[in-house]
This record gives C-alpha cells, sequence and structure tokens, in this order.
C-alpha cells in the first residue's frame, strides 16, 4: 500500500538568515526548543565572527553617533584620528556604520590601515559604509558588543547617543569588575562629555555609588594626537610604530 501523506516541510537551515532574530529571542518566554534553537544561532554567529576577524596587529575601537554627515567637525575628528591609529600601526574597528563609525574606518583606509566593522542589521540607520576592508554583518547586538571588546587594547568613544553611551559604560564596567585588563577608554570631545564628568562627579561620587578610582577609568581628549599619545603611554608590550 502507497503512503500518500505529504511529507514533513523541512526545517529551515540553522545558518539562513531569520528576521527580526534578536527581538524575537528576546520577546519572552517560549517553547524550550525555540530558545535552544536560538542558543545554536549565536552560538554560530560568534562562530562566524572568529573565523573572519584574524589578524595580527593591535586593533583600537572607535564607538560614536551614526548620525554626523561629513560637515560635522567630530566626523572630521574621527576621520584625523583613523588616520592617526594607522600611522601608529593599530587596526581601527567600528561598529561598520555611517557618522563617526565611517569616519574613523576611512581615516585608517585613507592611510593605508587595517579598516574593521561590526555591522548589525538594524530597520534603519545602520548602512555598512564603504571604506571597511574586513567586515561582519551580524544579527545580535550583544554579539556585536563582544566583538568590539574583544580583540581591542584601547577604546575611543567620540559623541554619540544611546548606543554609544551604552558601549562606554559597558567598557568602564568591565573595567571596574575587572573582567578585562584596564585598558585605555579616552572620551574625545571634552565640551561634549563635560556634563556627564560632572554628573559622575556631582551625583555618583557624592552618593557612593562609584568609588573615586572609577572616576579616573576614562582619559579624555580633544585631538587625535592626545588619543594616540595617551594609547601609548597607557599600554605596555603592545608593538606600536
Amino acid at each position: 500500500m502507497t503512503d500518500t501523506s505529504p511529507a514533513p516541510a523541512p526545517h529551515p537551515s540553522l545558518l539562513a538568515h531569520v528576521e527580526n532574530a534578536e527581538k524575537i529571542f528576546l520577546s519572552g518566554r517560549r517553547p524550550r526548543e525555540a530558545d535552544l534553537e536560538s542558543a545554536v544561532r549565536i552560538f554560530l554567529e560568534f562562530l562566524l565572527a572568529f573565523e573572519s576577524f584574524v589578524f595580527e596587529q593591535p586593533c583600537v575601537t572607535v564607538f560614536g553617533s551614526a548620525r554626523f554627515d561629513e560637515s560635522n567637525r567630530y566626523y572630521q575628528l574621527a576621520r584625523e584620528i583613523g588616520t592617526a591609529l594607522a600611522h601608529a600601526g593599530f587596526a581601527v574597528m567600528t561598529g561598520g556604520g555611517s557618522g563617526i563609525m565611517e569616519a574613523a574606518n576611512r581615516g585608517a583606509s585613507e592611510a593605508g590601515g587595517l579598516s574593521i566593522g561590526c555591522n548589525i542589521i538594524l530597520p534603519r540607520e545602520q548602512k555598512l559604509n564603504s571604506y571597511v576592508n574586513k567586515f561582519i554583518q551580524l544579527e545580535h547586538f550583544f554579539v556585536r558588543k563582544v566583538m568590539l571588546v574583544k580583540y581591542s587594547c584601547a577604546f575611543v568613544v567620540m559623541p554619540g547617543g544611546f548606543g554609544t553611551l551604552d558601549e562606554a559604560f559597558e567598557i568602564a564596567t568591565l573595567i571596574q569588575t575587572q573582567k578585562v585588563e584596564r585598558f585605555p577608554v579616552i572620551a574625545v570631545g571634552s565640551e561634549f562629555w563635560e556634563e556627564l564628568v560632572e554628573f559622575a562627579r556631582d551625583a555618583m561620587l557624592r552618593e557612593g555609588t562609584i568609588a573615586p578610582e572609577d572616576a579616573r577609568v576614562i582619559d579624555r581628549a580633544d585631538t587625535a594626537d592626545d588619543v594616540v599619545r595617551i594609547i601609548r603611554q597607557r599600554i605596555q608590550g603592545v608593538p606600536v610604530k
């Protein structure tokens, strides 16, 4: 007797793109099988990222707003920083998007340096810039944040919004809790960061939510030369030019 029942639908590949994968994963309680499938997808995303980023030179990650265009002073400063870092022998890594990310990648690329992007798929704003020569497209913010930290020996924080603050404070927390070495974290643009520095000093320190040494985790700079000088002073044993 011939079995005429329809064949089961093939299960989608775990390597296939899933629209809004992170939103689905964080949507609340789901069947255990669905969470396990997400866990495998996340592991594979990490694996792909690790395989994609094989390079020799020390790396500096630059954070900052995606919303600045080429006419903005901070775009121009980020471009200068990318150039100076490349000339000093560093690879430059960013989130791979527009604005500050594009500017830093652009400066590094124009100087003949290694320019790396950890891009993420978003509904708006985030489009891979054309100045990266090594990049990865990621689905999950937390995977991207790990990659932006894992390979770098210093972090440059340019003016930005919620995403930039999130990245900067995560680095500061990792240093505070000794989950990473005390790498240089440099806030560029004293005027932009002044009120946040005052808040840390006048509210957080006063109320005891941070210790005095925590307030010294982040250095400040206003020029590309300042950034390179601070990194060179703070890093021991990194072969920079």
